[in-house]
């Protein structure tokens, strides 16, 4: 991005993070995604090759750093990229204030939701075993999705894992992401037909707990009343 010619510091952010994607990108790394294929995973229609160049560029103004891991190397942001988690939030914050709508089918991807809960996961809440939660997606492309939490890790499959689901979740993906987004609790959901659970009934009571959802979500809910 050439620079803007100003002495001003709205200028100078904006030629480090106001580019396509690049707000998203350091969403992603904000919530956790520290490897290029997760980061990409959490951003269906971004090109790989692009990625790389958003990721170039916040590497070159400081954001973040690429470090050498056990296998390969992770995105790891820099005091400044940390420094960023409250602008992020800022920003999502005021479109759930000013800009609220339903989310639209053509707007919800079943695997990006379901990767996004997977890093929404409170563990602590978690059973002591391993717990298998199979999404069935219902719609024009009927899809079905495994998130498998086990210790400390969760795990997307979108190839079934080998072994039996403990709860099976069916939604369509818009109506999920109306739960994960704040707009009405699973409770409600399951009340009005919209999503239905099957399973042991502890692991049923127990599954809105183990989620904390969109980290938008008290805004969302705040917005509603």
């Amino acid at each position: 991005m050439r620079d803007y010619g100003q002495y001003c510091p709205v200028a100078l952010a904006s030629e480090v993070l106001a580019d396509r994607w690049t707000p998203l990108i350091v969403r992603e790394l904000v919530l956790g995604s520290r490897r290029f294929n997760d980061i990409d995973r959490g951003l269906p229609g971004i090109s790989r090759t692009l990625l790389k160049q958003r990721l170039n560029h916040l590497e070159r103004k400081g954001v973040l750093e690429l470090v050498p891991v056990a296998r390969g190397h992770e995105y790891q942001l820099t005091p400044a990229g940390r420094d960023l988690e409250g602008v992020i939030m800022a920003i999502g914050e005021w479109a759930v204030r000013w800009m609220f709508s339903e989310p639209q089918p053509r707007e919800v991807d079943p695997v990006t939701l379901t990767w996004w809960m997977s890093r929404r996961v409170d563990f602590e809440k978690l059973p002591g075993q391993r717990v298998t939660v199979e999404f069935e997606y219902r719609g024009d492309d009927p899809t079905r999705i495994w998130l498998i939490l086990d210790r400390m890790e969760a795990s997307v499959c979108t190839d079934h894992p080998g072994f039996d689901s403990d709860v099976v979740l069916t939604t369509a993906p818009v109506e999920l992401m109306r739960v994960f987004s704040g707009i009405l609790s699973l409770a409600q959901a399951t009340a009005d037909g919209t999503v239905a659970l099957a399973g042991p009934p502890r692991l049923l009571r127990a599954l809105p707990t183990w989620f904390l959802w969109s980290p938008f979500a008290p805004a969302v809910r705040e917005r509603i009343g």
